[in-house]
């Protein structure tokens, strides 16, 4: 039940705040910037000093953020990339480099998801949601370890608490998932010695965001709304000061970790996703 007693939204969050100047003179690489949490954390490294080179497959849309973060008084690049294609993020990594001189961060937001019962679900489409995810993932951190190793700098890997709890119509998010956290376990112990940081952000049920909309059509937001234990679903504001926080100075001893951001979800397990499915 709702702690606001009725299933509500509960109490207003307070408003998700971090020192200026974070990451200042830092220059980040974010992939899936052009909308949702990736945007976000993308504007926010922006206000704490970074510049920021935005990928993904829509052009307009990355066009549309960056111009955003130039007229606050930003640094942004536009960059039209499938996450799919090594040979693409390679060059968006030298473009990187080239427009600002160096590589520091590296943002893994790009995803694909939609809901389907495992038995209906296709090889093809199993596949491009582990292509864009997991895959993804690898591409752009493989392809910046160099210039990341030149900087000590870091990755954080945007995942979901599907990767630790059954979920309905999500087999192939969730595998998707679970393959980055133990990616970014992996990198983490290998890369220590070269300096580079690694980790995760699993958000929960997120306000505003293409993979709520996917995973709760309609109806279905109620319900999920009351399963969540702080009795309300997040925000990208919250989401995108923990990843900062990750990149910045006052996490320089965290490697290999995933931070939860779920409002509690992940703690009732999976008998509250089972509405997706009518139960």
């Amino acid at each position: 039940m709702s702690p606001s007693g009725d299933g509500g939204a509960g109490p207003a969050p307070a408003s998700a705040s971090l020192a200026p100047g974070q990451v200042t003179g830092k220059v980040a690489l974010v992939t899936g910037g052009g909308s949702g949490i990736g945007a976000g954390i993308a504007r926010l490294l922006a206000q704490h000093g970074a510049a920021v080179v935005l990928l993904g497959r829509t052009q307009a849309k990355l066009d549309a953020v960056a111009a955003e973060i130039v007229a606050a008084g930003g640094l942004a690049e536009a960059c039209a990339t499938d996450v799919r294609d090594f040979a693409a993020v390679e060059r968006a990594v030298a473009r990187a480099v080239e427009a600002f001189g160096h590589l520091d961060i590296v943002i893994n937001s790009a995803a694909g998801n939609f809901l389907s019962p495992a038995a209906a679900l296709s090889a093809n489409g199993f596949r491009t949601v582990i292509d864009i995810d997991l895959c993804g993932t690898f591409n752009a951190c493989r392809a910046s370890f160099a210039e990341l190793a030149k900087t000590r700098g870091c990755i954080v890997s945007i995942t979901a608490t599907q990767a630790e709890v059954p979920t309905p119509l999500q087999v192939h998010a969730g595998a998707a998932k679970a393959g980055i956290e133990k990616l970014t376990r992996d990198l983490a112990l290998e890369w220590a010695s070269s300096g580079v940081r690694v980790n995760s952000v699993a958000p929960g049920p997120i306000e505003a965001t293409e993979g709520m909309k996917r995973l709760a059509p309609g109806a279905a937001q109620a319900s999920l709304r009351k399963q969540v234990p702080l009795g309300r679903w997040g925000s990208i504001d919250e989401v995108a000061p923990a990843v900062v926080y990750l990149c910045s100075p006052a996490a320089s001893f965290i490697t290999g970790t995933s931070l939860l951001i779920d409002g509690g979800t992940s703690l009732t397990g999976a008998a509250g996703m089972m509405s997706l499915l009518g139960g």
